[in-house]
């Protein structure tokens, strides 16, 4: 993900650099890449300029670019810039709800309604987006019921895939596996799940095993673990995109993804961003013993 991998810099990250980073990804055999977000530029500055994004990068063909969209607005902005998939996005607890978007949860999903109308009529495809799945930095637990009811509810309005979101990553193979089976059990298929987890007590390559196990084939990460959850105090970045590829490669798995190319990736952003790099595999392939 080149949105959630830099939108936690509080920054304006150049076009031309979030161009360049889009275009390795693309080039390294990634098969859906997240292009940045239409959002204020003086809520999320790192996503300024995300139409210029998408209008000039090398887009390939069978490459999902997507983008996130919070309402009509972004949704305007997305269809201007001529964005084919977009993201719309809630939370699973109505205290991150008000810090992160400030609305209930319920009147995120109004927000929903006319964006998914409008996408249906411009033959723009939906994803959905739950975050703070299994833990909340303001309300701590969170029931996997009320996570799946939510997830449901996105599947019903047409969103034909839906992210679930460790945004603090305190998720363990127990929970994520619980999650998910709370998600079929409210008649969600784990093949329109997506995992997205975050690294922060260093499970997320181990949740992404067990949502495998689960049924889910759909992993998000960004090279060299960059990011972080701006709206998430201590949460860190995501999953490396090395060590899934490393793990995913040792399962006889074929990604098309080039894990060579991951590791220069991640090592270059990283660089040029001054984020620590968080890879154990990237460190050890690039500097083998």
């Amino acid at each position: 993900t080149a949105r959630d991998g830099l939108e936690g810099l509080k920054r304006l990250i150049p076009v031309a650099f979030r161009v360049d980073l889009i275009n390795r990804l693309s080039d390294a055999g990634f098969p859906a890449i997240e292009v940045g977000e239409f959002v204020s530029p003086k809520v999320i500055p790192a996503m300024q300029d995300t139409n210029q994004v998408n209008q000039q990068i090398l887009q390939k063909p069978g490459v999902e670019y997507s983008a996130l969209v919070p309402n009509m607005r972004g949704f305007q902005d997305a269809l201007a810039a001529g964005v084919k998939y977009i993201t719309i996005f809630a939370s699973a607890t109505e205290a991150f709800s008000h810090a992160n978007i400030n609305c209930s949860i319920e009147q995120s999903f109004e927000r929903f309604a006319p964006v998914i109308a409008g996408a249906k009529e411009h033959d723009m495809k939906v994803r959905g987006a739950l975050s703070c799945v299994v833990g909340c930095p303001f309300e701590g637990e969170v029931d996997p019921k009320k996570v799946a009811q939510l997830a449901a509810r996105l599947l019903r309005m047409g969103c034909y895939e839906i992210a679930l979101g460790d945004s603090i990553g305190v998720g363990t193979p127990k929970s994520i596996t619980a999650l998910i089976h709370a998600c079929v059990e409210a008649g969600v298929p784990a093949s329109a799940l997506t995992a997205h987890f975050h690294n922060t007590c260093g499970m997320a390559l181990a949740n992404c095993y067990a949502a495998m196990e689960a049924g889910v084939s759909v992993l998000e990460s960004a090279c060299g673990g960059l990011g972080g959850c701006p709206n998430a105090p201590g949460a860190t970045g995501n999953l490396a995109s090395e060590e899934l590829l490393y793990m995913l490669h040792g399962l006889g798995i074929d990604t098309g993804v080039n894990l060579e190319k991951a590791v220069s990736i991640g090592q270059w952003v990283t660089k040029s961003l001054n984020h620590r790099l968080d890879s154990k595999v990237n460190e050890s392939m690039t500097n083998p013993h």
